[in-house]
């Protein structure tokens, strides 16, 4: 066992006050209020990523803060959490002008590359990274493609919705113009005009809807939109896509979905926002979103791979590391990037006003190279209570009696755990794992003693109820052998080191 002290390091990090500093204790109360008014029976992290290439610094940071603020979260309001990857391969490859129009055409990489070459950049860029946050917050994930979502019953059917209010919503869309862009590929060659230039809405009626677009190869054609059909393609400006993504998933009264995004779209969001309330959203169904720090570059603008297109790679400005716009030239293995920014983004938690705020590259750079070097021993962490923590510390509880929610259900036997109470710690090792319907239906076959040596039966489990209400313990209960071991996962007396989890 050892202190760890106040979280976060003394000098590291320092930040102006700001509107949130009175309002909130922790980052991760932001979202309280929502939690209260819905009592959702889970939340989903929900953080969409164009796919067009190897990601930025500001991509996974955005990432890495939905694993950590799901862990968090599931600590702090126990309901369990899941992060859901939104695979945007709606990005637009190549984008070509009509010679004579001058209109542009874009042809996104779904259409340019196929199913199979957008999985593999997924695979590529993103499932080894997620795997590995996945492991080091205890967090489950999802991916979805836009392509696959945009097919969905559910999402075409929220756009027909929007049709029938096209003129309410159309200027928040696009203030500029008021032309809102739907780009219907064509059916040919999945070629689609970029602004909607000539794409017309025809016909709407209670069997959906008809558009006319124009090709710059194949001319005129026709597209037919219902909820029952998955073609044709429905790809929709930056815009006007959050609006349908954020109208579906509120219609879910069971789960909280929150949207991350980089801080950027604080300024985007409030033309969505007037979109949702011109379409008469409740206020329980308006979405909940944390907007995480934003990465700038030298001169204040974010941090963008055009930088690295439009410049190269020698003309970049010396604080601007060559893994910052391309993180696979990160110095080291996939598992050090990880460990370093759940290191980075965790320093940033400690305070709200360490998270809500931007962060220029030169800065992070110096956030980076102040991390500790020792290498990182990755565990399952649990808080648990002092008379609890004490026990362990003293390998007099050997039982440690948890729910079995999404995250109990990673530990495996071997698994390192680490139980962390009022800034002490100590790690233990998993030594056995039962599964049990209930708490009466585990101590039918644990002893108390290895529970709690300092109750009888009875006491413990109305101890156990009064942390977990009859909802939690629905979930079934997990009974995690366990022994201590040293910081680096040795057993006491023993040279052989413990899998890291």
């Amino acid at each position: 066992m050892f202190r760890n002290g106040k979280p976060g390091t003394p000098g590291l990090l320092l930040s102006p006050n700001s509107v949130l500093a009175n309002a909130l204790l922790r980052s991760i109360d932001i979202l309280r209020p929502r939690v209260l008014a819905a009592r959702p029976d889970r939340i989903e992290f929900v953080v969409g990523t164009q796919i067009n290439g190897a990601p930025h610094l500001g991509t996974n940071l955005v990432q890495t803060a939905a694993f950590l603020l799901a862990k968090i979260a599931r600590r702090e309001f126990s309901i369990d959490t899941v992060v859901r990857f939104g695979a945007l391969d709606n990005a637009p490859h190549d984008v070509v002008l009509d010679p004579e129009t001058h209109s542009a055409y874009q042809q996104t990489y779904y259409h340019a590359l196929g199913k199979d070459k957008i999985s593999e950049l997924i695979e590529g860029y993103y499932r080894a990274f997620f795997d590995l946050l996945s492991e080091a917050t205890d967090t489950d994930y999802m991916i979805e493609t836009y392509t696959d979502q945009q097919a969905s019953p559910g999402f075409r059917a929220e756009f027909l919705r929007t049709l029938e209010r096209l003129e309410d919503i159309r200027w928040w869309m696009a203030p500029s113009h008021g032309v809102v862009h739907v780009r219907l590929p064509c059916p040919d060659c999945g070629w689609a005009e970029k602004r909607a230039d000539r794409t017309k809405l025809g016909h709407l009626d209670e069997d959906g809807a008809t558009f006319t677009a124009v090709c710059l190869d194949h001319g005129p054609y026709e597209a037919h939109i219902d909820p029952e059909d998955d073609q044709p393609y429905v790809d929709l400006a930056t815009l006007y896509r959050n609006l349908i993504k954020e109208r579906a998933l509120g219609r879910d009264n069971s789960t909280l979905h929150v949207m991350l995004k980089g801080g950027d779209w604080t300024f985007g969001c409030q033309l969505v926002d007037g979109a949702l309330a011109a379409l008469g959203t409740p206020p329980t169904r308006m979405p909940s979103r944390i907007f995480t720090p934003q990465v700038l570059a030298p001169t204040g603008a974010k941090l963008s791979k055009s930088l690295l297109r439009e410049r190269g790679r020698d003309a970049l400005p010396a604080e601007i590391e060559p893994w910052m716009l391309d993180t696979t030239a990160w110095p080291g293995d996939v598992d050090n990037y990880v460990d370093a920014l759940v290191w980075l983004v965790g320093e940033l938690l400690t305070d709200p006003k360490h998270f809500f705020r931007s962060f220029t590259v030169k800065e992070l750079g110096r956030l980076m190279s102040a991390r500790p070097t020792e290498a990182v021993v990755r565990a399952h962490e649990m808080g648990i209570y002092k008379r609890y923590f004490d026990l362990i510390a003293t390998g007099r509880k050997t039982t440690e009696i948890r729910v079995n929610d999404s995250s109990r259900r990673k530990i495996r036997v071997g698994s390192l755990i680490r139980f962390r109470c009022q800034g002490d710690e100590v790690l233990t090792r998993v030594t056995r794992i039962a599964r049990y319907a209930n708490f009466d239906d585990m101590f039918a076959h644990e002893t108390v003693a290895s529970v709690n040596p300092l109750a009888t039966r009875e006491e413990q489990l109305n101890n156990i109820r009064q942390i977990y209400p009859p909802e939690r313990e629905a979930l079934g209960v997990v009974a995690i052998g366990i022994e201590l071991v040293d910081h680096v996962g040795r057993v006491a007396g023993s040279a052989d080191q413990a899998s890291p989890t």
